[in-house]
């Protein structure tokens, strides 16, 4: 099992697929480091050689923000937002929708399970 940026992806898959274990690298950024390494695009991790996997790690490395640090900058940009006390970090800071969607009804995946309301018929 091939370990890159500190993941370990599939060895029975393709390397393109198997890239998009890795958190910060969907379906075209795989296929962009895969073709800027030069790997053809049906072969399998496990048919990697040690070298392959070592240029996959270092483009990784040198050009792109995944795992660990792509989740730290995420959290600060978030952090950042109720800092400063605008809409959208009140809406973080609430648990509440950021993105403008309704919430009368709905938005139960940001809310949580519904609580009921004592004393409330109709």
């Amino acid at each position: 099992m091939a370990r890159i940026a500190g993941v370990n992806i599939p060895n029975n898959k393709r390397v393109h697929v198997a890239l998009t274990y890795i958190h910060g690298i969907g379906d075209s950024k795989a296929k962009e480091i895969v073709e800027k390494v030069g790997i053809d695009t049906s072969r399998r991790v496990q048919d990697l050689t040690d070298a392959e996997v070592l240029r996959i790690r270092e483009t990784i490395d040198g050009d792109y923000t995944v795992e660990g640090d792509l989740r730290r900058e995420n959290a600060q940009n978030i952090k950042r937002l109720m800092d400063l006390g605008c809409y959208r970090g009140l809406r973080h800071r609430r648990g509440l929708p950021v993105r403008g969607q309704r919430t009368h009804t709905n938005a139960r995946t940001r809310k949580g399970p519904a609580r009921p309301i004592a004393g409330k018929k109709k």
